[in-house]
C-alpha cells in the first residue's frame, strides 16, 4: 500500500507492506459491521484498529456505570517478512491465522454443508406444503443438504397473530410434518426468519410498542425499506428474548437446523441516509441513546447467536448482508458466531451469474472462511447451471431455482458432483482452506481463472476449479506451489476420475498440469490427491 487508508465496514483486514524491506503486517478487525474503523498512516505515522469515532457516521458509544466492565471487539496482527508480493500473505499467513487462532464459528463445525438449496427464486411467497414437497424430493435426488423454506409460509401482512405464524391455508398441517418429510430425505430442514420484523396489525407490535425502534422523531420506525407495514423491532429489549423463543421453539418441536436470519437490524443495504440508522429511543433497557445503539444492537445480535448455539449447538446460523447492514458486507465480528453469511443475490442466468460468483468469492476468500460465503440466487435449472454449482464450489454451494424441472441426467449429473465433493471433503478436509491459482487473477470477462483449496496442514491435496470466461485461448497451465515437494499427488477431473496427471509436488509448482477447455465459457473441478 502508499499513502494513507481509511478503513470502514467493508474492510476486515489491512495489509501494510513495505515493498523495500519486504515485510509488513496484516491487520484485522473484528468489530462488527459499520462500527469497525480501521486507519493506516492518516497521521503520517500511525495504524489503528478498533472502532468508529463520534465525527464519523455510525459513530460509536458506551456508556459505562462506575465498576462495570465492557470488553471492546478483538483486533489481530499478522506480522510477515522475506516476501516481495502482499498477495503472497493473503494465500498464507492470512488464512492460516484465521484458521488456527480467530475462533471462526464455521470451523468449529464437526461437518460443513456442502450443498443447499433455497426456495426464495423463483417462487418468492408463493409456497405451500404441496409445492415444497414437490421441491424437496426433487433436491433430495440432486444430492442436496440442507432445504431451506424462504419467506411465504407465514401468515400474510395485515394479519393478527403472531409474527411467524404458520399459515394454514398454506400448510394445512403446520411445519411438522413438512420437517419430517425434509428429513426422511436425509436433508436438514431450514427456514427464513427476519430477525427483527414485526407486522403493525401482529400482537407483538400492538402489545410491545416499546420493543421498537425509534427514529429522529420518536415515531416507530422501518430501517429495513424506511417505509411500508412492518417496523423494526430493537435488540436492546425485551424483543430478544421472544425472537430467541421463537428460535429455539422452532428447534426443540421441529427440527430446525439451518435459519436464515434476515432484514435491517441497525441501517438498511438500500437505504442511503444516515438518520435513519440506529434506536433513538432513550428509555430502552440496554442503550442510553441513538450513538450507544449501534454497539448495542449489534453485541446483542451477537450475543444471541452465541446462547442459540449453547441451546442449539448443531443449528446452522446463516445471518445475511440484510442484517449486517450494507451490500455484501461479512466480517470477522459476524463469522465469529455465525456460520454463515448470505453475502449477495446474484440473478443472472446467463455466464455472468457464475462470473459474479466467482468474483465476489474471489474478493472476499483471502481474509474470511471460504465456507462462511453464502452467495445466492443461481438456479439449478437456469443456463449454465452446472457451471454455477462449479463457480460455487470455491464457497458454499447453495442453488435455487426450480429442480422439478431437471431431466433425470440433470439431477444425477448434481447428486454425482455433490457427492464428489462430500467424498473429497471427507478425504482432505480442504473446506477449511483456499488459494488463489498463480497466474490466473481477478475473474472477469476474456480471461482465465480459477480457485485453490488445499489442505496445507496436511498437505493431502484438496480441490481445484479452473474456468475459461470468453478467454480466446482455449488451454492453460495450472501450478500449485502450496503441497509436499517431496510427495506424489495425483490429479483427477471430476466426479468420473479421469487421470490427467502424476506429478510431485515440486513438479506441480514448477511444471504444472495443462487443462482444456474447448467452450468459450467453461469450468472444470480436480482433485489433486496424495499418491
Amino acid at each position: 500500500m502508499a499513502g494513507a487508508v481509511h478503513g470502514y465496514w467493508d474492510d476486515p483486514l489491512i495489509i501494510v507492506h513495505d515493498t523495500e524491506r519486504e515485510q509488513g503486517m496484516a491487520i484485522g478487525n473484528e468489530a462488527v459491521g459499520v462500527v469497525k474503523r480501521t486507519t493506516v498512516f492518516t497521521d503520517g505515522q500511525s495504524v489503528t484498529a478498533g472502532l468508529t469515532h463520534p465525527e464519523q457516521a455510525y459513530g460509536f458509544r458506551k456508556w459505562l456505570r462506575p465498576g462495570e466492565q465492557w470488553t471492546a471487539p478483538r483486533i489481530f496482527t499478522a506480522l510477515y517478512d522475506r516476501c516481495s508480493d502482499a498477495s503472497f500473505a493473503l494465500n498464507t499467513i492470512v488464512p492460516d491465522f484465521v484458521r488456527k487462532h480467530t475462533n471462526m464459528r464455521i470451523e468449529q463445525l464437526p461437518r460443513k454443508p456442502m450443498f443447499v438449496y433455497n426456495t426464495w427464486s423463483p417462487f418468492m411467497r408463493n409456497i405451500d406444503e404441496a409445492t415444497v414437497r414437490e421441491l424437496a424430493k426433487a433436491a433430495a435426488e440432486c444430492g442436496v443438504e440442507e432445504f431451506v423454506i424462504d419467506d411465504g409460509r407465514q401468515v400474510e401482512a395485515g394479519s393478527e397473530g403472531d409474527d411467524w405464524e404458520v399459515d394454514r391455508k398454506k400448510f394445512p398441517n403446520g411445519l411438522r410434518p413438512v420437517f419430517d418429510y425434509i428429513k426422511s430425505l436425509g436433508m436438514k430442514p431450514g427456514l427464513w426468519i427476519s430477525l427483527a420484523t414485526a407486522n403493525f396489525s401482529r400482537k407483538n407490535y400492538r402489545a410491545h410498542p416499546e420493543w421498537f425502534v425509534r427514529d429522529e422523531h420518536g415515531q416507530i420506525a422501518n430501517l429495513h425499506s424506511g417505509d411500508g407495514q412492518n417496523k423494526t423491532a430493537c435488540m436492546g429489549t425485551d424483543w430478544y428474548d421472544y425472537i430467541r423463543q421463537t428460535l429455539l421453539r422452532l428447534v426443540d418441536e421441529h427440527g430446525l437446523a439451518y435459519v436464515k436470519l434476515d432484514l435491517a437490524i441497525e441501517t438498511s443495504a438500500y437505504v442511503y441516509d444516515d438518520r435513519r440508522t440506529g434506536c433513538y429511543a432513550t428509555g430502552h433497557p440496554h442503550h442510553r441513546d441513538h450513538a450507544e445503539s449501534y454497539g448495542v444492537i449489534y453485541e446483542r445480535c451477537m450475543q444471541l447467536f452465541a446462547e442459540l448455539h449453547r441451546a442449539a449447538p448443531d443449528l446452522f446460523i446463516d445471518c445475511t448482508f440484510e442484517t449486517a447492514g450494507k451490500l455484501q458486507l461479512m466480517d470477522y465480528g459476524i463469522a465469529a458466531y455465525a456460520e454463515g453469511n448470505w453475502l449477495s443475490n446474484v440473478e443472472q442466468t446467463s455466464p455472468t451469474g457464475p462470473l459474479r460468483i466467482r468474483n465476489l468469492s474471489w474478493g472476499r476468500t483471502p481474509a474470511l472462511p471460504a465456507t462462511s460465503l453464502v452467495i445466492g440466487n443461481l438456479h439449478m435449472d437456469g443456463e449454465y447451471h452446472e457451471l454455477g454449482f462449479k463457480s460455487l464450489a470455491g464457497s458454499l454451494p447453495i442453488m435455487l431455482g426450480d429442480p422439478r424441472k431437471l431431466t433425470a441426467k440433470e439431477k444425477q449429473r448434481y447428486k454425482s458432483w455433490s457427492g464428489w465433493l462430500k467424498t473429497l471433503e471427507d478425504r482432505h478436509v480442504f473446506m477449511s482452506f483456499r488459494q488463489d491459482l498463480p497466474g490466473f487473477g481477478e475473474p472477469a470477462e476474456g480471461f482465465w481463472d480459477g480457485f485453490c483449496r488445499l489442505n496445507t496442514d496436511t498437505d493431502s491435496g484438496g480441490v481445484v476449479g479452473v474456468f475459461r470466461h470468453g478467454a480466446a485461448e482455449t488451454s492453460r497451465t495450472v501450478t500449485l506451489p502450496w503441497l509436499d515437494a517431496n510427495k506424489t499427488y495425483l490429479v483427477k477431473q471430476g466426479f468420473e476420475g479421469k487421470s490427467v496427471a502424476t506429478q510431485s509436488g515440486k513438479e506441480l509448482t514448477e511444471k504444472g498440469f495443462p487443462v482444456t477447455l474447448k467452450e468459450k465459457y467453461d469450468g472444470e473441478l480436480f482433485e489433486i490427491a496424495e499418491k
